[in-house]
């Protein structure tokens, strides 16, 4: 149940986010619809089970020396995978906005985490 949440929750991060940079390039991220979220949330769900683990591995030397901020390049990595995975339904047009869709993403997934999630938790 907790997954599906997620799933959910990460979808409209991403369409909150391809709204948000809509207003800097109107055709910098493009999402067709609520499935194609769904979909592109999902597939970013096992990308971040399967891929992110070994990509860290092999950029370890450079997230160390970045403090970690090479993660946001991994996640953006990510996202360009799952763009060339739906084709135009969902669509990112370069890697400088993969950067900043992935800024975007944390901050928002660290503020849902922080005011909601977290205050929930404690009411149980």
């Amino acid at each position: 149940m907790r997954w599906i949440l997620s799933l959910l929750v990460n979808s409209v991060v991403l369409i909150v986010v391809s709204g948000l940079l809509k207003g800097i390039a109107p055709d910098a991220f493009y999402i067709e619809n609520i499935q194609t979220a769904i979909i592109a949330s999902i597939i970013l769900s096992i990308l971040n089970v399967f891929v992110k683990p070994l990509l860290i591995l092999i950029t370890l030397p450079i997230t160390v020396l970045t403090f970690g901020f090479f993660l946001i390049v991994i996640n953006a990595i990510t996202l360009e995978m799952t763009d060339s995975l739906l084709g135009d339904a969902f669509n990112i047009s370069g890697f400088g906005v993969a950067i900043l869709a992935a800024i975007c993403i944390s901050i928002l997934n660290m503020l849902i985490d922080k005011v909601i999630v977290e205050p929930l938790a404690e009411k149980k």
